[in-house]
């Protein structure tokens, strides 16, 4: 019986919004044999190929929450404009008053 479920793919642990959507999940085996599963790290667009469609200049009191919520309608997507400008850090990307952010289009190569 179990082999007819085999061929079903397990749903991704993130939703279709997450910036780790269909990365998946792989198994670290320890040295005694315990198996733990991890989201192996995720590789950033380089930011030349996704496609800018607006512009934001930071001013005192922006939040990248606060600029995806304007820009993508949803303030958990600051990832994509951390992948466009190219940050890890949220907070770098409005700590300069002037600094010019791009508001980009999501990687559609993957």
């Amino acid at each position: 019986m179990a082999g007819l479920l085999d061929g079903i793919p397990a749903p991704d642990p993130y939703p279709r919004t997450s910036r780790y959507h269909g990365i998946g999940q792989v198994v670290h085996t320890t040295a005694d044999g315990q198996e733990v599963p991890y989201t192996p790290r995720r590789i950033l667009p380089p930011p030349e190929r996704l496609v800018q469609v607006d512009e934001h200049v930071v001013v005192e009191g922006d939040r990248a929450d606060n600029l995806a919520n304007r820009y993508l309608g949803d303030a958990e997507q600051w990832w994509r404009i951390a992948d466009a400008n190219p940050v890890l850090d949220p907070a770098e990307l409005t700590r300069t008053p002037g600094r010019v952010l791009r508001i980009t289009l999501p990687d559609q190569t993957g």
